[in-house]
C-alpha cells in the first residue's frame, strides 16, 4: 500500500517538484536569476509560446495535432506589419485580418482532416509549408519595416500605430510595483478561459470524449466533425494572437522571428501531460509546461550555456517528462488491475 501511495505521489507532484527544484538550482548558480526583473522576463518570454501551446492543447484534446501553429503566428506577424506599413491601415484592421486569417487556416485544416480524411500531421504539415512560402511572396522574402524599399522603387510610408505597439510593449503596474507586460496578462487570461472551457463546460467534456473514443462519442450523438473543426479554428486564432503580440513587441515584420515557436509550443503542450499526473492534454499543465521551458532556457542562458545545447536539454527534459508520466501511470494501472 505504501509503495502505491509513493507512486501516486510521484506521478501527481513529481513534475511540480522538478519545476521548483529547477528554479532553486538556477537561483543558486545563475547570478541574478532570482530577481524580479528576471521573473518578469521569463513570463514575457513564455507568454507567446504559451498562447500557441494552448491552441495545440485544444487539438490534442480531440485526438489531433497542429503543426502549422508556428507558421500561422509568423504569418500573422507579417500580415499585421504588411497591413500597417505597406497598406497603411489601422491597428484594428490589422488585428481583425490576422484573427480572420488564423480562423480560416484552422477551418481549412479541420476540413482537410474531417472531410478529406487527410491525417492531421500531414494536413497541418502541408499548411505549414504553404504558409511559410505565402508569407514571403509579397515582400520577396524580406522583413517589413517603416521606410523599407519596395519592389517598384518606392518607399513604405506606413508605420506601426501606437495602439498596436501598446499590445506588445505596455506594462501594467499590477502588484508590488512590478510591471507586468500586456502579453503576460493576455496569456494568463487565455489560459484561464481555456482551462474553464475544457474542464467545466459541456463542450469541453465532449471534446475530451472525442479524443478518448471518437466512435463512441459519435454514437451518443456528438457532432464529432464540428468539434474537431472548431478545435483547429481555436488553435489557428490563438496562433494569430501570438503573432500579433510578437509583431507588437518587435515593431517590425521580422521574417525569422518565429523560428522556434513551433518546437517550444509543442514541448510546452506535451510536458503538460506530466503535470499533476493528468496524462492527458490540459490547459493548466500546458501553462506550467510553458513556464518550465521558460525557466529552463532563461537559466541556461544566464549560466552562459552554449545556445546549441539548449535544444538538446529541452528535448531531453521533454522525453524524460513523458516517459516519467506514462511509464509510472502504466505501472499504477497495472498494480490496480492486479
Amino acid at each position: 500500500m505504501k509503495n502505491n501511495d509513493a507512486l501516486d505521489f510521484a506521478i501527481r507532484y513529481g513534475f511540480l517538484i522538478l519545476l521548483g527544484g529547477l528554479a532553486v538550482f538556477f537561483s543558486l548558480y545563475a547570478s541574478g536569476f532570482a530577481s524580479p526583473r528576471s521573473a518578469v522576463f521569463i513570463l514575457q518570454s513564455v507568454a507567446i509560446t504559451g498562447i500557441l501551446a494552448l491552441g495545440v492543447t485544444c487539438t490534442l484534446v480531440v485526438g489531433g495535432f497542429d503543426l502549422s501553429i508556428g507558421s500561422v503566428a509568423t504569418s500573422a506577424l507579417m500580415l499585421s506589419a504588411y497591413t500597417m506599413v505597406i497598406l497603411e491601415q489601422s491597428a484594428f484592421v490589422a488585428v481583425a485580418l490576422c484573427l480572420l486569417m488564423g480562423a480560416l487556416v484552422g477551418l481549412v485544416n479541420g476540413l482537410l482532416i474531417v472531410k478529406m480524411r487527410v491525417p492531421d500531421l500531414l494536413a497541418t504539415l502541408g499548411m505549414m509549408f504553404l504558409l511559410i512560402g505565402l508569407q514571403r511572396i509579397p515582400t520577396q522574402g524580406n522583413s517589413i519595416a517603416t521606410g523599407m524599399s519596395l519592389a517598384d522603387g518606392s518607399v513604405a510610408e506606413g508605420t506601426f500605430s501606437a495602439a498596436f505597439l501598446w499590445l506588445g510593449r505596455h506594462r501594467f503596474d499590477l502588484f508590488l510595483d512590478r510591471l507586468v507586460p500586456v502579453p503576460v496578462v493576455v496569456f494568463l487570461l487565455i489560459a484561464v478561459l481555456i482551462w474553464l472551457f475544457l474542464g467545466y463546460t459541456r463542450h469541453g467534456r465532449l471534446m475530451y470524449a472525442i479524443g478518448s473514443n471518437e466512435r463512441a462519442a459519435g454514437l451518443v450523438g456528438t457532432n464529432v466533425h464540428r468539434y474537431k473543426v472548431v478545435a483547429y479554428m481555436i488553435s489557428g486564432m490563438l496562433a494569430s494572437v501570438g503573432g500579433i503580440l510578437l509583431a507588437a513587441r518587435l515593431g517590425r515584420g521580422d521574417i525569422a522571428s518565429g523560428n522556434n515557436l513551433l518546437l517550444d509550443s509543442v514541448a510546452a503542450a506535451l510536458i503538460g501531460f506530466a503535470v499533476l499526473g493528468a496524462a492527458r492534454p490540459n490547459a493548466f499543465g500546458t501553462a506550467a509546461g510553458a513556464l518550465f521551458v521558460g525557466i529552463l532556457l532563461q537559466g541556461l542562458t544566464m549560466m552562459n550555456a552554449p545556445y546549441y545545447m539548449q535544444d538538446f536539454v529541452k528535448g531531453a527534459v521533454l522525453v524524460a517528462a513523458l516517459v516519467f508520466t506514462f511509464y509510472l501511470s502504466s505501472r499504477r494501472g497495472g498494480r490496480r488491475t492486479a
